[in-house]
């Protein structure tokens, strides 16, 4: 179910609540466009500022304008176990396709507890769960024999994998787990190596490309896989010149999907930055 060019779409938000009209207007327009899956409340989405009550209605909303032409992988992470578990049963509730599922960050978990993390999320919940690795962000690093030992549970859909050692990664693939790129820049890279797509910032202003670039190398067309991953490499740096998703949505904003607005701590690009932002799309014909 989750393969291709997923998007961790941004969450557009106005006078501080989230805009449900503009979030329909992405979700819409990235089906037209072919991509394959939604994330919606992952990092992109700014979930870490959003209440439980929140996150479950974003989700809902989603869930329900997504209708089933797309399938849709609720992020419900958490550092605490409990709270990924309620907020796991609520995204669940809410009629998610799949729960993408982060490492605990901050505590820092050994092995062990990360098995354990994910083993009672396993068990929280019927929907294929997609585990997420991102060391950077969290302080912990998901070790492949891990990821596989968490797989035997069952229902496990795969890793998205951002924690950029192509080496790691492709232990992972060798273990028979599937792996979904968590870094844009890598997505041709780690789709050579056997993976079976992305989970993306870069699609939720580039959607078309993504979905090429991943088609392409789903089909074995590696010069086609290979021209898009040049483009994408260009659109990533972009959409990764400050802190996510702040590039990611101001894109969003110039294509008038929504308002640059963010939650602190979180805030807008300067006015040089976002000059080199819209230059950048403008040459790679986004604008």
């Amino acid at each position: 179910m989750f393969r291709g060019s997923i998007v961790a779409i941004v969450t557009p938000f106005k006078d501080g609540e989230v805009d449900r009209q503009a979030l329909v207007k992405m979700i819409e327009w990235h089906i037209a466009n072919g991509t394959n899956g939604i994330v919606p409340c992952g990092t992109t989405g700014e979930s870490s500022t959003f209440s439980h009550q929140e996150q479950a209605d974003t989700i809902r909303l989603v869930v329900d304008t997504a209708a089933g032409r797309i399938p849709v992988l609720a992020g419900a992470g958490s550092n605490s176990t409990s709270e990924a578990l309620q907020l796991t049963r609520a995204a669940t509730k809410a009629g998610a396709d799949g729960i993408l599922t982060i490492t605990p960050y901050y505590n820092r978990p050994p092995q062990e507890g990360l098995y354990q993390h994910f083993k009672a999320v396993r068990e929280a919940t019927d929907l294929p769960l997609v585990l997420y690795n991102v060391p950077a962000r969290t302080g912990s690093n998901l070790l492949p024999e891990t990821a596989a030992r968490v797989a035997e549970l069952g229902g496990i859909a795969g890793v998205k994998e951002a924690s950029g050692n192509l080496e790691q990664i492709q232990e992972l693939i060798d273990l028979g787990v599937p792996v979904l790129s968590g870094d844009d820049a890598l997505t041709w890279p780690i789709m050579a190596l056997g993976g079976i797509g992305v989970i993306g910032v870069t699609a939720n202003f580039a959607p078309r490309l993504v979905v090429e670039l991943c088609d392409a190398a789903l089909a074995g067309d590696m010069a086609t896989a290979r021209a898009r991953h040049s483009t994408m490499v260009a659109l990533a740096k972009l959409a990764f010149m400050v802190t996510n998703p702040i590039p990611a949505k101001t894109a969003m904003a110039e294509l008038g999907f929504c308002e640059a607005s963010f939650r602190s701590p979180l805030v807008p690009l300067t006015d040089s930055q976002r000059q080199t932002l819209v230059a950048g799309l403008k040459r790679y014909n986004i604008l």
